[in-house]
């Protein structure tokens, strides 16, 4: 089945990367921004005894409930996290963290995970999660700094603070498992989600 087939849905992201990466497998959507406090979300789910590797799909959850009691379309919502050595790694806010977080990185293997769940009429009716873990090169503080410079504040988006789809190859040593998971999104789980929907 071609994707001009499957039908549209609202992507509850302001993510501009995964923007991108769904309009580039040629999917059809709009997007809605996600009304739900991450840090509070995150904060309650932590003092929890559920599993931090469940944290990312609770999210995408959370942001697409957020949006699903405003409209009856299908919304879409997704989050990404990274867990080095058990314990969950947050955004960067400043290039000052993000120095720190590479440098906490650098050499050693960290997991990413990126989630995905669909909602309607807010009602959770599909989710799905996938797991990949990243090795860094082994950095100098003067090679971090290079690539900061070279990267910009536009490195603060990204979880991991390197973009894969970007100039992350340049301090990433190895990737094992999918790219697009990587990337923040499980896109061939969604995609065969749609497709047998659609059947």
């Amino acid at each position: 089945m071609h994707t001009a087939h499957v039908k549209k849905f609202l992507l509850a992201s302001k993510s501009s990367s995964r923007y991108i990466l769904l309009k580039n497998a040629g999917l059809t959507f709009q997007t809605a921004i996600p009304n739900c406090d991450e840090g509070r979300i995150k904060a309650q789910f932590l003092k929890s005894k559920i599993s931090i590797k469940n944290l990312a799909k609770h999210l995408a959850t959370e942001k697409a409930m957020s949006v699903s009691n405003k409209t009856n379309s299908l919304v879409v919502g997704s989050d990404t996290i990274i867990i080095f050595q058990n314990t969950l790694i947050n955004k960067a806010k400043n290039l000052s963290q993000a120095k720190s977080k590479l440098k906490k990185l650098s050499g050693k293997k960290h997991k990413i995970i990126s989630a995905v769940s669909v909602c309607h009429k807010e009602k959770q009716i599909w989710s799905a999660q996938q797991e990949s873990t990243i090795t860094l090169r082994k950095l100098s503080p003067n090679q971090i700094d290079h690539y900061l410079k070279k990267t910009g504040k536009e490195i603060l988006s990204s979880v991991g603070c390197y973009q894969a789809e970007k100039l992350g190859p340049q301090i990433i040593k190895s990737i094992k498992g999918d790219f697009f998971n990587v990337l923040g999104f499980p896109l061939f789980p969604f995609l065969s989600f749609l497709y047998n929907r659609e059947k």
